[in-house]
């Protein structure tokens, strides 16, 4: 494979996600949500792009998109190679969508190559969670972990997920059943931007994920009494905001003291006056680590500190857990593979690294062995229209891939 046509299939690629981007229902941004109507446009895009590439193209039961590059010989496995095609609200043109670009390129560039298995190639549905707030719905689906009572959820406009699907010529009683089976998939691939610095700061084009994070999330709700701002001495006083304030700076130092990221995210207080105590006040937190037995540990700590704190305050504070998923690890085979090819691409001993960050192939690893390659994205700046690549880690990226892809096909 020439660098000419590394390079040319990389120019393509960010032309590519410059199309994608205009698919949005955001008037000056991106916004991509499940289900609407900018999604079935971008998917109808993407799927012409792979027929392009000569793959057969299907949509699945929950609006995943695919293409697959069939073997010669119909009873070999198979390796999946995608990640999302939704966005955030206000999103960059590059989380997710350039995993899904990259794949339908590397395919492009491998038309006329026989392989001993067979490639699926999948741009997922929803990894966000923008419009139902379920994440990697569309993974979920694949990997058989769709759950039934999804399908009653509603977004912002009373929309059921059911009738979102109906409404996009899905049947909603057919979500997940056509699950991928785990005996049948050899390993499942990903390429995402870092989404962090780290790459940046090591001037490395491309990264290996050695695991990625597990996380969990909660909503609390701390309560005292409200009264005049004025006439309430400050000993007599069961202040929700100040008993907040402790409870946030602790959340913060717990995370440096046991190395793990914790993150308040939002904070709403009541009444919400200038002059008046706050009586009740709202939080969340985002707890991560890449140990499954460190998140749990912690989180049991990080409750019993926040309650301590209520405690003493005489405040009550009440938690309800929102999220959680486990922590995942990449296989160690496929990482010393990604190892080898971005060596050989980038003359430079490879940076392996953690994923923070969620991603499709944590719900994969379910069904397959899961392998990710970062991208070097500036500043680490994602889920905003700042993110940024350049073309010439697009086009190391692509590069990588293609090797990747031909590696398995030989050992």
């Amino acid at each position: 494979m020439s660098q000419t046509t590394t390079n040319d299939g990389a120019q393509k690629i960010m032309q590519w996600a410059d199309h994608l981007a205009t698919f949005t229902a955001m008037q000056g941004g991106l916004l991509r949500a499940y289900l609407t109507a900018e999604h079935k446009l971008a998917h109808q895009q993407i799927e012409q792009w792979m027929q392009q590439a000569g793959l057969q193209t299907w949509e699945d039961s929950v609006g995943n998109q695919w293409g697959r590059k069939l073997s010669a010989n119909p009873t070999l496995p198979t390796v999946l190679i995608g990640s999302h095609s939704d966005t955030v609200a206000n999103a960059g043109k590059y989380d997710g969508n350039l995993g899904v670009l990259l794949a339908i390129e590397a395919m492009t560039q491998l038309m006329d190559q026989e392989l001993p298995f067979h490639v699926d190639i999948v741009a997922f549905a929803d990894e966000e969670g923008t419009r139902f707030n379920t994440t990697l719905i569309g993974s979920s689906a694949t990997a058989g972990c769709f759950k039934p009572e999804w399908l009653a959820i509603t977004d912002n406009q009373g929309i059921s997920m059911a009738q979102a699907m109906t409404d996009f010529g899905l049947d909603p009683m057919r979500a997940g059943q056509d699950k991928r089976n785990a005996d049948d998939i050899l390993a499942y691939l990903e390429v995402h931007i870092e989404q962090g610095p780290v790459l940046e700061d090591l001037n490395l084009p491309v990264g290996v994920v050695t695991g990625i994070a597990g996380a969990k999330r909660y909503q609390f709700k701390l309560k005292g009494m409200a009264g005049h701002a004025g006439t309430v001495p400050l000993a007599l006083r069961k202040d929700a905001m100040s008993g907040a304030a402790q409870m946030i700076s602790m959340i913060e130092q717990f995370a440096f003291d046991h190395g793990i990221v914790a993150t308040v995210g939002r904070c709403d207080v009541f009444p919400g006056a200038v002059n008046v105590i706050a009586g009740e006040v709202h939080f969340t937190v985002d707890i991560r680590s890449q140990s499954q037995s460190t998140l749990e540990s912690c989180c049991e700590k990080l409750l019993q500190n926040l309650a301590d704190i209520a405690d003493k305050r005489q405040l009550t504070l009440t938690h309800e857990k929102l999220y959680q998923a486990e922590a995942v690890l990449c296989s160690d085979d496929l990482q010393q593979k990604w190892g080898e090819v971005v060596e050989k691409h980038t003359q430079k001993t490879p940076c392996f690294l953690s994923s923070g960050a969620g991603h499709d192939a944590m719900v994969i690893t379910n069904i397959a062995d899961i392998a990710m390659l970062f991208v070097r994205c500036e500043k680490g700046i994602s889920h905003n229209p700042r993110e940024q690549v350049m073309v010439s880690d697009v086009a190391v990226a692509l590069n990588c891939l293609i090797d990747m892809i031909k590696k398995l096909a030989v050992e």
